[in-house]
């Protein structure tokens, strides 16, 4: 339904109460809108409630502000998150919940900005984009010299600034360098861990410095906001103040839990434009937002229409929605493949894992690297994890519910309590009607879904479209199965199913049950032979774990890596790591062949930030999994 601009609606509604607006609304010019985010922080500003963070720029601004206390990232890494952020779209729609790819997306679709230059505002980036998709010609400037400052004098602006210093990257490097303009630093000492972070001196040290990244963007919201000041726009100028997920740190990046996924959100409206926050009272507000409620948000602030594409809510005003969830969507995340979701009613998160068989700490050289992995993994060798952390390198629940009142922390898995039986099958039936409606990629193997796409010349969205309602709920009901089946001639369907997606799915079962593998050695030599590359690349992955049709299986995973479509090639390179030292076999032509098409001078090793990269950090793990001295840190 076309909505009449949001201006035009709250004038009518004075005139008919019988009053005035003073000054006129119509008569007001449209709002600045700028949007200050920083990256891999949780909710821990100082008018959080946090003492040990310091953060007087932003205290200061909520003090005039509206501070949201469940606001979300729909996914708890950059990419998706940043993708359900400028396109007011779930990740998984698009198909862009993978971490950092390359997604061909509708032709008709327009993202935030290009609705706002529409609206006749100045659209500028300053500077990450990251969203899986092209970003090209979507702004009036993208550059890290990008600035309102750079629009014609008078026309109003949407203004985003991203800082990196927050990043996972800085937190773990623990570099003096990042924070030598403060004048104070956080005391390790007095840092407050949570129970699945291990305290140790070095855990102390980066939780502190974390902080003290912190108090680095506090200064540089300090500083924008002085620049509006200057301006004189400060008064004409909207601000939302956020960051796009959970701490870089793990159990919080990367978790597709509440620490993953909560967010800081400050809202500051200015006076005269409160009309457009009517909804809201008070300077704290329990609504439920999500990532990809912003975009439309932000439009009906604007005044302009959102397209009909978007899957958002508008949260602010007199047209403002209600969520009564949020949900959440975790993937591949570097070369490590996984598909979870999550669905939130408030109080009650439930997360359902569809490859529970791998556990979040996997054997990659993203959970390898330095910092507070490294710490955890030095730990781990000294048997001196705390049991909450031991959780993190162990297969996952197929099913978790937490009760995020009484447990903050999401230490206490609910499933199987009688009590909560009702709770936890309503929650499942929202989860299963939003990833049928949303024709959730994720259920699609990514090398499958993007053949697909490409094969139907079309966009991943539209692709996903094709499929009936009926038949995207036999995809999910293969992948259901994983983790609930008794008998391995339950499977017997799937394997059997004319869906490429429906087979995947039954050897996901299979291979998460673990001991039924023995009964499917025959479907297992079919599936070798499949029509999709992405299912054979699986077949042969779980055939050589449990030594059945190896030669055929080696040719099979040799095949994928050599493969030219670059998301099959990823596909095959992360079933190859996954076989540890069984991988040996292959290692000739993963050096002599396959390594040398994917070197570079990313890292000082890969060709490029996509496929490439993760190609290459698969199989660099590989052949440290079969002995091969390789220098990965970076």
């Amino acid at each position: 339904m076309t909505k009449a601009p949001m201006r035009f609606f709250i004038v009518v509604v004075c005139i008919s109460l019988g009053f005035s607006c003073s000054p006129s609304y119509e008569e007001l010019p449209p709002p600045n809108i700028l949007w200050i985010s920083h990256e891999d922080l949780s909710p821990i500003y100082g008018c959080y409630g946090d003492d040990y963070a310091s953060t007087p720029n932003i205290d200061k601004l909520a003090e005039s502000s509206i501070r949201f206390t469940r606001a979300y990232s729909n996914a708890p890494i950059c990419a998706p998150a940043r993708s359900t952020l400028i396109s007011g779209q779930y990740a998984v729609s698009l198909g862009t919940q993978h971490l950092r790819s390359e997604i061909p997306v509708p032709s008709s679709m327009r993202i935030l900005p290009e609705i706002l230059r529409d609206a006749g505002y100045y659209t500028s980036n300053n500077v990450k984009t990251d969203y899986n998709f092209s970003h090209e010609g979507r702004w009036d400037e993208s550059s890290s010299e990008a600035h309102w400052r750079n629009g014609p004098e008078g026309q109003p602006f949407f203004s985003v600034f991203n800082f990196m210093i927050t990043h996972e990257g800085p937190t773990n490097a623990l570099r003096a360098s990042d924070t030598e303009q403060l004048a104070e630093r956080r005391d390790p000492e007095k840092a407050k861990l949570p129970p699945y972070i291990p305290d140790s001196p070095r855990m102390r040290q980066i939780w502190a410095h974390m902080y003290d990244l912190l108090a680095v963007f506090d200064e540089g919201v300090g500083d924008l906001l002085n620049q509006l000041e200057e301006d004189n726009l400060l008064d004409n100028t909207i601000i939302f103040v956020f960051s796009d997920h959970g701490h870089g740190l793990p159990g919080h990046k990367r978790w597709l839990n509440n620490a993953g996924l909560q967010i800081p959100f400050i809202l500051h409206v200015p006076e005269k434009y409160k009309e457009l926050a009517s909804n809201i009272q008070g300077q704290v507000s329990d609504r439920m937002v999500g990532f990809v409620d912003f975009a439309p948000t932000v439009i009906r602030l604007a005044g302009a229409e959102v397209p009909e594409m978007m899957e958002g809510i508008n949260f602010l005003g007199p047209e403002a929605e209600e969520n009564p969830y949020i949900f959440g969507y975790r993937d591949r995340a570097d070369d490590c493949y996984e598909v979870s979701r999550s669905v939130f009613d408030g109080r009650y998160l439930y997360v359902r894992h569809f490859m529970p068989q791998l556990p979040y700490f996997q054997q990659a050289i993203i959970f390898n690297k330095g910092g507070s992995y490294e710490e955890f993994n030095r730990l781990a060798n000294l048997g001196q994890l705390p049991q909450e952390t031991q959780k993190m390198y162990t297969k996952k629940p197929v099913e978790q519910l937490f009760d995020l009142q009484e447990d903050p922390h999401e230490t206490t898995n609910l499933i199987g309590e009688e009590r909560h039986a009702s709770l936890l099958q309503n929650l499942g039936e929202r989860l299963d009607d939003w990833m049928v409606k949303h024709r959730d990629t994720g259920l699609l193997n990514e090398g499958d879904m993007m053949t697909r796409a490409v094969a139907d010349n079309s966009s991943v969205y539209e692709m996903a479209r094709a499929y009936s309602e009926a038949d995207y709920r036999d995809i999910l009901a293969g992948a259901k199965a994983v983790g609930k089946f008794k008998e391995a001639s339950e499977l017997q369907t799937y394997f059997d199913h004319h869906d490429s997606a429906v087979r995947f799915w039954a050897l996901i079962a299979a291979d998460a049950h673990g001991d039924e593998v023995s009964g499917i050695k025959a479907n297992l030599l079919k599936l070798l032979d499949d029509e999709s590359l992405a299912v054979g690349v699986k077949a042969a992955e779980i055939c050589i774990r449990h030594s059945f049709h190896l030669d055929k299986a080696y040719k099979v995973l040799e095949k994928g890596l050599k493969d030219d479509y670059e998301p099959l090639v990823l596909q095959a390179a992360i079933s190859t790591r996954l076989l540890e030292e069984k991988a040996m076999p292959l290692l000739p032509v993963i050096q002599g062949e396959i390594m040398p098409k994917y070197s570079g001078e990313i890292w000082e090793r890969y060709r490029s930030w996509s496929y490439p990269m993760f190609i290459g950090m698969a199989l660099d793990q590989t052949q440290i999994n079969c002995g091969v001295a390789i220098d990965t840190r970076r």
